[in-house]
């Protein structure tokens, strides 16, 4: 089952910056679609800002998951502010991180908070947001007389194309909207009197 058949994610890499009585705080808005995604990018993010005070973040996927960091600010401060911005544009698939560097002044925990949140939402208001569909590979194998039965069935249900194979005969992967698999396999099986073989992927991609 598909948890959502279209989500709102940023385009691409978006980053800001704004002082606030001393302390410099950097948002980092990074569109991502797992862990490993994370796992690079948070690394990558401390090494370049190595002499940073604090490398907060906070993440939400569509696969449910979600992970929010205070990296040392005051509990409730700093994670949970970014992402609550995340939530505000009801984004899925992006992480944010906010690096400061500390001015030498404390701001308390309720300016702190919203110097979190400001730069998170700053940093996703500067993103170009767009949404994307789910979508399921799917393998479809036949002989080489179905060939324009399976370029139809591809216009005709929206399917695009990841590769294809001619050896000992056809053999096409292409991304298929989810909730049009059974209805694509009813359709080729009908036409080709089950000589057209479909073979769907685990997992969901958005695109």
């Amino acid at each position: 089952m598909v948890e959502k058949e279209e989500i709102i994610t940023i385009k691409d890499f978006s980053e800001s910056k704004f002082k606030e009585k001393g302390s410099q705080f950097i948002g980092l808005a990074y569109p991502i679609e797992n862990m490993d995604g994370f796992n690079k990018i948070h690394s990558e993010i401390k090494k370049k800002y190595f002499d940073a005070s604090h490398h907060c973040y906070a993440f939400r996927l569509v696969s449910s998951d979600f992970k929010y960091s205070d990296a040392g600010e005051p509990s409730g401060t700093a994670g949970i502010r970014i992402l609550n911005a995340i939530d505000h544009f009801e984004l899925m698939n992006v992480l944010v991180l906010v690096v400061r560097y500390f001015g030498g002044t404390k701001l308390g925990v309720g300016p702190l908070g919203k110097a979190y949140y400001h730069s998170a939402e700053l940093s996703l208001k500067s993103a170009k947001m767009i949404k994307k569909d789910a979508f399921q590979k799917i393998s479809i194998m036949a002989d080489f007389p179905f060939t324009s039965l399976i370029h139809k069935a591809i216009d005709d249900f929206e399917m695009r194309i990841v590769n294809n194979e001619f050896s000992d005969g056809l053999k096409f992967t292409c991304w298929i909207k989810p909730k049009l698999v059974a209805k694509l396999k009813n359709y080729l099986e009908d036409k080709s009197g089950g000589a057209i073989a479909i073979k769907p992927d685990d997992g969901i991609s958005y695109l």
